[in-house]
């Protein structure tokens, strides 16, 4: 056995039998690297990592161009290292069930928070439901600021007249980190509510999220304005 076949063998045991408590993220990000680089050492990898990008964070969202460019990695290894974010936020909407009555904002929170986990960008969600709050859908309707040019009102409309929706509630990221929303969040927020009462649904919440926090603007009294 070569040292470094030794070195795998017991960071894998020490994962197994303690999990990844006590690793620092160099050696979570050499744990991960075993499975995509079987045949190299990766502990200078995983620390050329670290150095560039700062933090364990930094490595999965940084570019796939970038990561690639580190040496010892390559793209399959830097689509790889993109993957598990991925997975973890599937995970995550995964235990969320489908069934959930989101008649709370503490609920509907809990059901979102994990759709915009390790997401870079603006997104906007939809999430349609009956008279008793049952979720009927949730869906991604945009890329891009809930505020831009590309969201489009009559498409959240369709959506909501497609599944039969009593209410629905509309939520997005703020990537800046900072869940507050903005006079354009609140202008945009009201022409969408005005549209959907037109058709008798209604607007119960505009749900918005930054990192691990959210705000939603029905606690805040927006809707009884």
């Amino acid at each position: 056995m070569s040292i470094h076949e030794g070195h795998r063998g017991r960071l894998k045991k020490r994962f197994l039998e303690y999990g990844l408590e006590s690793f620092e993220d160099h050696s979570v990000l050499e744990l991960l690297l075993f499975y995509a680089l079987p045949r190299s050492d990766v502990n200078p990898i995983a620390h050329a990592l670290i150095n560039k990008f700062g933090s364990l964070a930094a490595v999965f969202d940084a570019p796939l161009e970038e990561l690639a460019r580190v040496p010892g990695i390559g793209v399959n290894t830097a689509e790889y290292i993109k993957l598990i974010p991925q997975i973890s936020r599937r995970y995550l909407m995964s235990r969320a069930s489908f069934d959930d009555i989101l008649d709370s904002t503490k609920k509907a929170g809990a059901y979102l928070l994990p759709r915009f986990y390790a997401e870079r960008d603006e997104i906007v969600y939809l999430v349609c439901l009956d008279a008793k709050c049952k979720v009927l859908n949730c869906k991604l309707l945009f890329r891009g600021s809930v505020n831009s040019a590309g969201v489009s009102i009559r498409k959240i409309v369709e959506n909501a007249l497609v599944y039969n929706s009593t209410s629905v509630i509309i939520a997005h990221n703020h990537t800046s980190g900072i869940a507050v929303p903005s006079e354009e969040d609140k202008i945009t927020t009201r022409r969408i509510q005005e549209a959907l009462r037109a058709v008798d649904i209604t607007l119960s919440d505009h749900i918005i999220v930054a990192d691990d926090d959210f705000v939603s603007l029905a606690d805040n009294g927006f809707f009884r304005k």
